[in-house]
């Protein structure tokens, strides 16, 4: 039996079998898995946010933005021995946790733009996006076994599920 380790807020983390890796209090943030599933190396990354370039002060954590996570993320995951071409995704969160008025700008909601930026990032350096849950309402808590290749999802008020 391994060890869960943990990915904070605006952080990133890879592990090998026997180790499982997981993050909490995905709202409008995504939770990105990257796994390589025939090194059985994965890592993940919780991003807060879509863009880098929004950001008013200096770049200071990677983790953070979902242009900046993904590719530091695969930085990590080579470290560990995976193979860009057998890399593989998952995604979930992005939910829109806040209401706003008819007519509120688009900027206000964060968590289908994080869900759209990830995806592009993945998309731009060919990583295929196998499955997601994302949107909704509600808060996530995520758990990733890389022998298994399984992302197992947690919904506040939903009950589990397996993707």
């Amino acid at each position: 039996m391994g060890d869960v380790i943990k990915v904070g807020m605006a952080d990133l983390n890879v592990v090998t079998p026997p180790n499982t890796i997981r993050t909490s209090g995905l709202g409008s943030c995504v939770g990105v898995v990257i796994y390589d599933d025939i090194n059985l190396v994965a890592g993940m990354a919780h991003v807060m946010l879509p863009n880098s370039t929004l950001s008013r002060q200096e770049m200071t954590n990677v983790a953070k933005f979902a242009d900046t996570a993904i590719p530091a993320l695969l930085v990590e995951l080579e470290k560990l021995g995976a193979k860009k071409y057998s890399l593989k995704a998952k995604i979930a969160g992005g939910a829109q946790m806040f209401s706003f008025t008819t007519g509120s700008s688009d900027f206000m909601k964060i968590g289908p733009r994080n869900v759209e930026a990830v995806k592009e990032t993945l998309r731009d350096l060919r990583i295929p996006l196998l499955s997601e849950d994302v949107g909704g309402k509600s808060g996530r808590t995520i758990e990733f076994n890389p022998r298994s290749k399984c992302l197992h999802i947690r919904t506040v008020n939903q009950g589990t599920k397996e993707i």
